[in-house]
Order: C-alpha cells, then structure tokens, then sequence
C-alpha cells in the first residue's frame, strides 16, 4: 500500500431513506437466519442419517456449507452495519470480503457441475454408479472445486492489492464487490476489469456447459424409460437441482457479464440482494421440500429429539 492509498471506505447501502433502512434490516436479518436455519438443518441431517451417505447428498451438504458460508461473508457485515449505523470497512476487512465471495461463489459454481456429473452417472450409469462415483472420487471433485474457486481470486486479488484508491473512499454498494470497487479507484483498473470478465466468464461457460450436457443426456435418458411414472420420479427427482441452478446463475450472469465495471452498480444492488440473501434462503427449502428422502430424514430426527426430550 502506498501513502496515499485509502485504509478506510464508507459503504454507500441500499437507501438513506430511514424507514426503508428499517425495512432492509428485518428483511435481510429474517432471510439470513433462515439461510442459516435452513443450510444448518441440511447439513446436519446428511451428516447423521445414515440413509443420507450417497455421495449426492454429501456434494449437497458440501453445497449448503458454501451457501451458508457465502451468505456469511456477504449479510453479516452488513447487518452489524445497518445495527450500529458505523458504516465503515477497513481496506483489509474490505479485501477479505472480497477475497472470500469470490472463491465461495465461484466455488459454488464448479460444485453445481460436479453435482451435475454426479445425476449423470446415477441416471445415465447407475449400474457402474458405485464404481464411478467412489469416496475418493468424490473428495477429489469436492478439493477440485475449492482449488478452482481459489485460482479464480488468486489472481484478481493479487492485482486488486495494488490498486491506488486517492479521490473517493465511498464504494456505491452494500458490500466490497469488483465493480463498485473498482470504480472508485485511481488507478487503470481496465486490465483487471478483462481479467475479472474473463475469469467469471469462463467459470460460468465451463460450468454452465457441463450441467447443460449432462443433463441433455439426462432428458434423453429419462425420455427412453417405458412407464409415464417412472419419467414423472425421474424429472422430480432432477428438478430440485435444475431450480438451484437457475437461482445460482441469473443473478451473477447479470452482475458481472456486462462491459465495464463502472455500468450499472446502482442496479447491480438489487440484484446483489438476490444473489446474497434470496437464493440461500431459498435453496434448501427447494431441496428439502421435493426431496423425499430428506423429509424422511428430517422427521426421523425430530421424532428422535421428541422422544429424548420426554424422558
């Protein structure tokens, strides 16, 4: 850091109007405790249940603890925020966010594919499923995508450290993302802002391609089954993870694939607000309530903890 390089910025949020600040808070504080409610509950079930040990349900839990924890990063901060009205952030507390959302949602993104392969094989494989799709198999795919998530942000923050912020310490938005990031800095960011286009570019085809060719051979799977029942289960089963899907890449399709990070940060905020707070919150409600299996689970364990709490 240089001399005259910013150490404190002023999150601008999402209003100055006092009651919609209000509003803002008990809505984003009601939808981070059901996140964290939600993705907790699924974790824990998939951890005790024994029925729950396929390596489905361990890349689900896997996915809910990025969840939980990208949420944690993104709300939580700015929760304390709205609460003590200090909305101020350190340079390096401003990175570290950074540094962590980043390789969380990107992260998020390459176990949405691995998730993918796994339906793939299940469907399209099931009698080579077990071989395929080992205990190894599946903590290399689970290390594969962290790995991924941190090569994305290895770089991206590398050269966002040697950026100079000397005119404005105030960043545009609730939280320290790229673009609002980059847009008060004083130095040439157009470099960083290709490498960052690039990188998240490229993790959403990459990503984006796989589940897409996956199931395509899912559907035509499925499509050569003889009853009209077994399509119906086979669709259900795969629905819940295509919802997902679609909550996961429409808000960050529509963030960061755009030509410059100085275009639209105001809206960007809304949308930020979506990617943040509603797709987490809605995530393992989608997953629990179409996943039979689940809901199975999820009364064995309150029937369990009835029982305990009458003796």
């Amino acid at each position: 850091m240089r001399n005259h390089t910013a150490t404190l910025f002023i999150l601008q949020g999402l209003t100055d109007d006092p009651q919609l600040k209000v509003l803002f808070f008990i809505f984003l504080f009601l939808t981070y405790m059901l996140t964290v409610t939600g993705n907790l509950t699924i974790i824990t079930l998939t951890w005790v249940d024994p029925h729950l040990k396929t390596p489905m349900y361990v890349f689900l839990r896997n996915f809910c603890f990025l969840e939980l924890s990208f949420t944690t990063v993104c709300i939580r901060r700015f929760l304390y925020n709205m609460l003590t009205g200090d909305y101020t952030v350190t340079y390096n507390a401003c990175f570290t966010q950074l540094f962590f959302g980043i390789l969380f949602g990107a992260s998020e993104f390459f176990l949405l594919a691995a998730m993918s392969y796994d339906h793939y094989v299940a469907f399209c494989k099931p009698l080579h499923y077990a071989k395929i799709m080992k205990n190894r198999v599946c903590n290399q795919l689970l290390l594969g995508c962290l790995l991924s998530g941190l090569m994305i942000i290895i770089t991206i923050l590398g050269m966002g450290l040697e950026l100079e912020f000397c005119d404005s310490n105030i960043i545009d938005h609730f939280l320290c993302e790229p673009s609002p990031v980059l847009e008060i800095a004083c130095s040439d960011t157009q470099v960083l802002e290709r490498i960052i286009s690039a990188s998240i570019g490229l993790t959403l085809i990459m990503t984006l391609v796989l589940v897409v060719l996956s199931y395509a051979y899912i559907v035509r799977t499925i499509l050569r089954f003889p009853s009209a029942q077994q399509k119906k289960k086979a669709f259900s089963t795969c629905s819940s993870h295509m919802t997902v899907i679609s909550f996961s890449y429409d808000s960050c399709i529509f963030i960061y694939v755009k030509p410059s990070a100085k275009e639209g940060v105001a809206l960007n905020k809304s949308v930020s607000v979506h990617a943040t707070s509603m797709a987490p919150v809605m995530n393992p409600f989608i997953y629990t309530l179409r996943n039979k299996q689940v809901l199975q689970a999820f009364r064995d364990i309150f029937k369990r903890v009835v029982l305990i709490s009458k003796l």
